[in-house]
């Protein structure tokens, strides 16, 4: 199934816009991501994760005013990673990537575990990629089903919580303070 989908900041100016091919156990993801803070730039990112929601590759492309940067985040599947094909071991275990302020990367983790249908609750760990800056970052985090489409994101280097509101994939439609769905 393929979907096409926009966000707008909630808090911040912020704006997205992805396609997203889902399958029965994976998603690959094109997308643009478009960002004022802390300066402006435009974000172009491919996710490919085609099995068992596990994040295989990320390419994400960055420019502003004057300059531009790039970032291929690949893993074996097992747990190693590489950035722009140099081995990344502060990342390893970590099955997915989670791209900054993007309502898209938070749905690897729940829907390998479940937690937009069922009870329960899982830790993660994430390959997590700053933007506009590309710098990376292991990032330990939490969700929680709290009840059917909505679950409690909580970063556990930080105080950070959040209830994500959800349709019936798992995909973010309301992420508080960060971004709310207007098409797809």
């Amino acid at each position: 199934m393929t979907r096409a989908i926009a966000w707008q900041g909630v808090e911040e100016w912020l704006a997205e816009h992805a396609e997203v091919e889902l399958a029965d156990n994976g998603i690959t993801a094109t997308g643009v991501q478009l960002g004022a803070e802390p300066e402006a730039y435009r974000a172009e990112y491919h996710l490919d994760a085609p099995i068992d929601w596990i994040t295989r590759r990320l390419e994400v492309d960055v420019s502003g005013a004057g300059w531009r940067r790039r970032l291929v985040l690949e893993h074996d599947g097992a747990g190693a990673w590489t950035i722009d094909g140099k081995a990344a071991p502060e990342l390893e275990g970590a099955l997915d990537c989670d791209l900054a302020f993007s309502p898209l990367t938070n749905f690897m983790p729940m829907r390998r575990s479940g937690l937009h249908e069922s009870a329960g609750s899982a830790d993660f760990a994430m390959a997590w990629v700053s933007l506009p800056d590309l710098a990376l970052h292991r990032s330990p985090q939490r969700y929680e089903h709290l009840r059917p489409g909505v679950v409690r994101f909580s970063s556990l280097d930080s105080d950070f919580t959040a209830e994500l509101e959800l349709d019936a994939d798992g995909l973010v439609v309301r992420y508080p303070r960060l971004a709310e769905r207007v098409a797809g």
